[in-house]
């Protein structure tokens, strides 16, 4: 069983920007989370970390988020600078960081839509990766909850789509925390990721953002193919998520460049 966990205890205030740290807007930004045996997660990170795990009836879990969304006036925190546009999506797994006495995420890696690529892949050796990221999305505008929830990513490293709806009857379930505040910390609210760049050395970076507004969604369907392809979610169960959580726009500091751990 997960500890209960207070907001106001992680709610940090805004480290100052400075020299190439970004500031951007996340649109249509969703948390897609599975929960599935901890022996899955074997060897995809380094021992220095454990798998920040979850008791669901009565069994161990690790818990992996899919995120899309669209990075809407991504630009400079500090300087003038020409703000883009570009889809996204990331893979991440739970985990805890003992060294530093935090829980943070473990990414598997991105998928971008954008010629901006080239800067996280090539100078900074980030498991990021191309793709075609498309989102068809609607929303009400009485209730602000989505009618309609489309995204698809063509790429060759993780080909992607997934359906999502809202209705006001959602309501919040997260089977092995004591509250609902408890698991929204838990999902929303780490600030540290870590990685494997591309020449196989630890790296890692870090975000700031407010508390996230996040309300429960459905989903109607899903394909990822990166989770099926590693073996860790397979295709059947990725129809029957943990949680969905929606946020239509939010906003985050990003603090770059990402840095060699050791």
């Amino acid at each position: 069983m997960q500890k209960s966990r207070k907001l106001k205890d992680y709610l940090i205030e805004r480290p100052k920007p400075q020299g190439i740290d970004v500031l951007c807007g996340l649109k249509h930004f969703a948390i897609i989370t599975y929960a599935v045996p901890v022996d899955r997660f074997k060897g995809l990170f380094p021992e220095r970390f454990q798998l920040d795990s979850v008791e669901v009836k009565g069994q161990e879990m690790g818990l992996i988020s899919v995120v899309p969304l669209i990075n809407v006036d991504f630009t400079s925190a500090v300087f003038p600078f020409p703000k883009f546009t570009m889809g996204q999506t990331d893979y991440r797994i739970y985990i805890v960081d003992p060294e530093r006495g935090e829980r943070c995420v473990w990414f598997l890696g991105t998928t971008l839509d954008s010629w901006t690529l080239a800067v996280p892949r090539y100078v900074w050796n980030m498991p990021w990766h191309a793709g075609k990221i498309t989102f068809d999305c609607s929303l009400n505008e009485t209730t602000g909850l989505y009618e309609k929830y489309r995204m698809e990513t063509s790429s060759a490293w993780a080909e992607a789509s997934v359906e999502l709806v809202q209705s006001e009857s959602d309501a919040f379930d997260f089977p092995g925390f004591p509250d609902i505040e408890s698991a929204l910390v838990y999902l929303t609210h780490p600030l540290a990721g870590f990685y494997y760049r591309r020449d196989n050395k630890l790296g890692t970076y870090r975000v700031w953002h407010n508390e996230l507004q996040v309300k429960p969604a459905k989903l109607r369907s899903a394909n990822f193919k990166l989770l099926s392809d590693l073996g860790i979610v397979k295709e059947a169960e990725q129809q029957s998520p943990y949680s969905v959580l929606i946020e239509p726009i939010n906003e985050f500091t990003i603090y770059l460049p990402p840095t060699v751990v050791g």
